[in-house]
């Protein structure tokens, strides 16, 4: 067991709790979930227990991104207190072409 596994079997066996919040919205629809996990709780966990994953089916894990407070993170990330936890839907357009449409729509 390398130390950092070791150090986060330590902290998660102290029965010590960490709030998070997790969040994931669309146009239509912003979700915010608060709850409290073990310490040394990995990020990808943290989002299974909020339950979005079983509520809202369109949320691909595999491929889509995370962060924590605007800051992409991996999903085996350890969280802390008070982490919020986003997840991020993919992109629809390429900002550089929105941006290219938007300057040439102002020249206009």
């Amino acid at each position: 067991m390398t130390e950092v596994a070791a150090r986060i079997d330590d902290i998660a066996g102290s029965g010590k709790l960490i709030r998070i919040q997790v969040c994931y919205a669309t146009p239509e629809r912003q979700v915010l979930r608060e709850l409290e996990v073990a310490a040394g709780t990995l990020l990808h966990d943290g989002i299974e227990r909020s339950g979005l994953l079983d509520e809202i089916r369109e949320i691909d894990l595999s491929c889509w991104r995370v962060g924590i407070y605007g800051k992409l993170k991996t999903l085996d990330a350890v969280l802390r207190d008070r982490d919020r936890i986003e997840i991020y839907r993919p992109l629809i357009a390429d900002p550089k072409e929105s941006r290219r449409k938007r300057a040439d729509k102002k020249a206009r």
